[in-house]
Parts: C-alpha cells; sequence; structure tokens
C-alpha cells in the first residue's frame, strides 16, 4: 500500500521518536493527555472544529481535512520551525537572531549589518584566533594582499555598538594571532 503522507504517522505497534505530534481539541479535556502534550519538546498541531481550535501551539488544522491538507500543515510546519532555530545562534551570554538582525542580551538588543552577522558567524565558527587576511577574504571576498581597514573599521564600529549597549569590551578580542570571541 501506497502512503499518501510524506511523513510517518505514529501507530500503537511502533516505536519512535516523533518531532510532530497531532492531537484533536478532545486531548486537552484530559489532563494527563493535556500535560503529556504541553510538556513534550515537539511541534504542535491541534486539530478540531474551528470554535473548539486554541491558539497556542504551533498550528492548527480545521475538521474535515484532507490528507494533502494535513500533509502540507506538517510540512510547513516543521519547515518554519527549522527556519526558526537555524535563525537563532547563541553567541557567550547573547542571542544573535539572523532573521531579524539584532544581537540580544537581557532585553537589550542592537541591530546589525549582513557583514557584521557574517564576521560574528566566521568568529563565533573558529575556535582559534582568525587573521585580518582571512576575514577578509572570508566576508568580503578581498584578496589577502588588499590594503585596506575595512577589518580594523567593521571590528571598531561592531565593538562600539556593543560596548554602548552592554558595556561589555571583552567581545571581540583581538591577539597576535587575530581577532576570537
Amino acid at each position: 500500500m501506497k502512503s499518501f503522507l510524506k511523513f510517518n504517522p505514529l501507530s500503537n505497534n511502533v516505536k519512535t521518536n516523533p518531532n510532530v505530534i497531532l492531537f484533536h481539541t478532545d486531548a486537552l479535556l484530559n489532563k494527563n493527555q493535556k500535560k503529556y502534550i504541553e510538556n513534550k519538546n515537539l511541534i504542535k498541531i491541534c486539530v478540531g472544529k474551528k470554535k473548539d481550535l486554541i491558539d497556542n501551539f504551533d498550528q492548527n488544522l480545521e475538521l474535515p481535512a484532507t490528507l494533502k491538507e494535513i500533509n502540507a500543515i506538517v510540512e510547513n510546519t516543521s519547515a518554519k520551525k527549522k527556519f526558526n532555530k537555524n535563525s537563532s545562534i547563541r553567541i557567550k551570554s547573547y542571542l544573535l537572531n539572523k532573521n531579524e538582525k539584532k544581537l540580544s542580551k537581557l532585553g537589550k538588543f542592537i541591530i546589525l549589518t549582513e557583514k557584521e552577522i557574517q564576521l560574528l558567524e566566521l568568529l563565533l565558527n573558529n575556535k582559534t584566533p582568525i587573521s585580518k587576511d582571512k576575514i577578509l577574504s572570508f566576508v568580503w571576498n578581498y584578496s589577502s594582499d588588499a590594503d585596506t581597514h575595512t577589518v580594523e573599521t567593521h571590528i571598531y564600529r561592531l565593538r562600539k555598538k556593543i560596548t554602548d549597549k552592554f558595556t561589555d569590551e571583552k567581545f571581540i578580542v583581538n591577539s597576535k594571532e587575530g581577532y576570537h570571541l
């Protein structure tokens, strides 16, 4: 029998670790089932009649629904969740939201440029200091022998933004080997 779904639905005799849970609004009437649903770190899709749907889950699906609609909801919700997860990066005690171009900490934030985000990602992904030449090459696609103060200027401006808002003077550190976080 050919499956009509692009994901594997759960069955009672299969042990698996799902990443999506579809549940009917009636499941929320039972305390144990409601607690189970709320405590799971899964994509939660609430299924039911329009008047019974609750907005505090990842997605709602109004009944009746076709397999094609169910499949689309699961795929779209999964893709959106994955996109959001990949757009937020932890850097030290800060959170970098690439979609909003914000670096935030404790309710405060600064807006970053695309180059500042690329620079932070490069520094984050390297455990050792990175030379000015490598930064020029990776972030600006300049040749290593280009005579420019682009790196120093951008790092100075980024440090100033961070120091002014968060008073963190050691966010980007430089040594003889280069720059690092």
